[in-house]
């Protein structure tokens, strides 16, 4: 019997499995499908002398994530490479902004947008100086992030604090109009912004476009040399090393509860796998809540929650084998970044989110376009490069703002249409591009879902960014903590706190909850608990508790 049971092989199930090993726990990860990885993998079916990420594929988060770097992956053969330039936003009359590494490098290239520009990104980059730490420190700590906190609070008293949380809270139009006097600025935070499902007039869509351009600047959007999936394989041998069991085409079907603990699981093979502490599901919410725990050993009040939470926005995407680089009209300065963001000023991308509001399949796409080779010199022949791009789509679809009639229907048809409307997009900054094109893979919303069912509908992040469903509203009203109703069980995936994005902190989180509950003495209060219990008192769950008035 396994001290502790994974329950998916994603990034945040095997950071997980790994710190629970590290406490000399024996712990196994069950995994759905073939291979682990869930949405950090890559592969050769675009060409076979292409790799190419099936999923994610930049990490910046894993670049400034102190959990990633405990776990010193480097030591598993983990390799890092970096594009010569982060980040560019090419417009159609051919000027870029660009993300460079080199502060000075980003601030003279936005100067020549208006003078100026120049000064605004500095500021921007001495807040940054002053708070950047202790917001990683905070972003990657178990709600709620009480020592990070409070160095960030007297920090922000000394420096104007309630400007600076206005400056976080802002959405990014606002934001980017009150700082930058022309377009190159805007664009990068902006762009940025829309890694999430954030639009330009969303709350709190400033601050989180700052902070992606500042984790830009200073740790770049690095990739794993060799494909994703060398990412993924450094955590498995890892843990391995450390007596840890991965066991992939075992799907979880039940989490087996009694008296209020969850003691097993089962498979849909059948089999039931005893857990001796605990286990950590490394599964979205509604999974979790509505299909592997039964109702009645849920509070209503969470299951009444459930029915309001928000997944992000569906996701389309594209990989190419193409025969070269991408003919950007902005030349250089986009055909050397690892990211491209396609939208032709901070107009288009606000008609993009307006249309994605009202359910409307949008015409010119926002694209997040990945250059992977520029990245990675491992990842095509030379003088080729193996690209993609990713875009989002209504989940329930209203519309279609373009002229093909899609519907949702994600049939052949719609999929080679809308791909068509994509590859017009970038032709728009990139004539030439289609007829460099070898080889394409389409991943509609329902196969990006039938490879990983975290991904419900191609919703990448585990449930939207937006304010209402963040920190203790994450990932519904409660603590934001991993803990769950059912003791021993514990939320490890991006739909707990912080969120999306390939850094680790949800499974780290759900580990550490595991480890301190199975301390002396928390265990002793389980036992007084335990006792009280067979004396007919009831003791109130957590989520209750804290919902009393």
């Amino acid at each position: 019997m396994p001290d502790a049971v994974v329950i998916g092989a994603g990034p945040n199930g095997l950071v997980a499995a790994n710190l629970i090993a590290d406490a000399g726990w024996s712990v196994e990860v069950l995994e759905a499908h073939d291979e682990p990885g869930g949405a950090v993998r890559s592969d050769r079916g675009v060409h076979p002398d292409y790799i190419s990420d099936v999923c994610s594929a930049f990490y910046p988060l894993a670049a400034a994530s102190p959990i990633v770097a405990r776990l010193a992956l480097h030591e598993e053969g983990l390799r890092w490479s970096h594009a010569p330039r982060v980040l560019a936003h090419p417009l159609t009359d051919g000027r870029c902004a660009v993300l460079e590494r080199d502060r000075a490098a980003t601030a003279a290239g936005l100067e020549t947008f208006a003078p100026g520009d120049a000064l605004a990104w500095d500021h921007l980059c001495d807040i940054w100086d002053r708070l950047g730490p202790d917001i990683v420190d905070a972003l990657f700590t178990p709600f709620p992030p009480v020592r990070p906190t409070a160095r960030l609070a007297a920090r922000l008293r000394a420096a104007g604090g309630v400007r600076l949380a206005r400056m976080m809270v802002l959405p990014v139009r606002r934001l980017a109009e009150e700082e930058f006097r022309g377009e190159g600025g805007r664009l990068l935070l902006a762009g940025n912004a829309l890694h999430a499902d954030l639009a330009p007039e969303a709350a709190g869509s400033g601050g989180f476009g700052w902070l992606m351009s500042m984790l830009g600047q200073s740790h770049g959007f690095p990739v794993p040399v060799g494909g994703a999936g060398a990412l993924v394989d450094a955590l498995v041998r890892r843990l391995e090393r450390r007596g840890g069991v991965v066991r992939c085409g075992e799907r979880v079907v039940e989490v087996t509860v009694r008296a209020g603990r969850a003691v097993a699981v089962r498979t849909a093979g059948g089999e039931t796998v005893p857990v001796n502490r605990a286990v950590l599901a490394d599964v979205s919410v509604p999974a979790l809540y509505g299909e592997l725990v039964a109702p009645q050993h849920l509070p209503p009040r969470l299951l009444d929650d459930l029915r309001r939470f928000q997944w992000d926005w569906a996701t389309f995407k594209l990989d190419w084998a193409l025969s070269g680089p991408v003919p950007w009209t902005a030349g250089e300065p986009a055909a050397t970044a690892g990211t491209v963001h396609v939208a032709d000023g901070l107009d288009e991308l606000t008609r993009f989110s307006a249309q994605l509001s009202m359910r409307e399949v949008p015409d010119r796409p926002f694209l997040l376009f990945g250059q992977m080779t520029a990245a990675d010199a491992s990842r095509s022949p030379a003088g080729t490069e193996s690209a993609w791009a990713y875009t989002h789509v209504p989940h329930r679809v209203g519309g279609d703002a373009g002229d093909d009639g899609i519907t949702g229907s994600w049939d052949q048809r719609e999929q080679e249409v809308f791909a068509d409307r994509v590859e017009a997009q970038v032709e728009r900054f990139a004539p030439g591009f289609r007829s460099r094109i070898l080889a394409r893979r389409i991943l509609a919303p329902p196969t990006l879902e039938a490879m990983n069912a975290n991904l419900r509908g191609g919703a990448i992040n585990g449930g939207t960014t937006a304010m209402h469903q963040q920190l203790f509203f994450r990932p519904v009203p409660g603590t934001g903590r991993p803990e769950t109703p059912v003791e021993g069980l514990y939320l490890a995936s991006a739909g707990a706190h912080p969120g999306g994005g390939v850094h680790g902190a949800p499974g780290a989180n759900a580990a550490r909850a595991a480890l301190r509950s199975s301390r002396p003495l928390r265990r002793a209060l389980t036992r007084a608990q335990t006792a009280l219990a067979g004396r007919g008192f009831r003791p109130t769950p957590a989520y209750e508790a804290q919902e009393r008035p």
